[in-house]
């Protein structure tokens, strides 16, 4: 993923009202969008180094959009939240995510509504069906990622679909996609959500692949590269 041109740079003002922060630029303070729906532990402090996208929709209210910011520990972590799944497609299509490189064919939010969940992605490969939901790990503890960085209801229900669809007899996986230049590996984050790490647990234990790929990062350029180990 190509950023043409590349992400503007500017200090961060403060975050606020969950969507909203403000950027002090060159030119002076701007209201960007801020497309992350957590607690952005770690990565919000006022003052931090922030990269924008910029739209070009005229439409648009805010036509900047927080996309990295450095850390207080110093790493850059990707803090847009809805590029991952962009970040898989395209890396499914590289041939990066080689647990899954069988599968030859894949369509995007698909509806189950029998186990009543949408997911990211289905794969697949003759009569072979995989399901596929990703997850923005922008949190670490040190080298180890951590996922949610807030309690997600909504996570857990995505966690019990993948059970449940695995239990039918597709493939079900959950894919942690680590946009934070400093995670080493990934975990549940027990202390912020201990139902879902029990949840992450027990559908790995009945059969669903937990995976986790790192994404390296700069103002250019974003791009799933390398496998990190998942440490349940």
């Amino acid at each position: 993923m190509r950023f043409d041109p590349p992400l503007d740079p500017g200090r961060l003002v403060r975050r606020y009202k969950r969507f909203l922060a403000d950027v002090e630029y060159e030119h002076g303070i701007e209201t960007v969008h801020c497309p992350n729906t957590g607690a952005m532990s770690g990565c919000s402090a006022p003052g931090s180094e922030v990269w924008c996208s910029r739209s070009r929709d005229p439409k648009r209210k805010h036509g900047a959009t927080l996309e990295l910011v450095r850390a207080e520990n110093g790493a850059l972590v990707g803090v847009n939240s809805a590029r991952a799944n962009a970040l898989v497609d395209e890396a499914l299509t590289c041939g990066i995510v080689t647990e899954l490189g069988d599968f030859t064919d894949r369509r995007r939010e698909v509806v189950h509504r029998d186990v009543g969940a949408r997911f990211d992605f289905e794969l697949t490969h003759g009569t072979r069906r995989c399901v596929l939901e990703v997850k923005s790990v922008s949190m670490s503890d040190g080298p180890r990622g951590l996922f949610p960085d807030t309690p997600s209801e909504r996570a857990l229900r995505h966690v019990e679909a993948l059970e449940s669809r695995c239990a039918s007899g597709y493939d079900a996986v959950l894919l942690f996609c680590v946009q934070h230049t400093g995670a080493r590996s990934v975990s549940p984050a027990d202390q912020v959500d201990p139902a879902y790490g029990d949840a992450v647990r027990r559908a790995h234990a009945n059969g669903v692949k937990i995976l986790a790929y790192a994404v390296d990062l700069n103002a250019r350029e974003f791009r799933l590269r390398r496998a990190l180990p998942v440490l349940l």
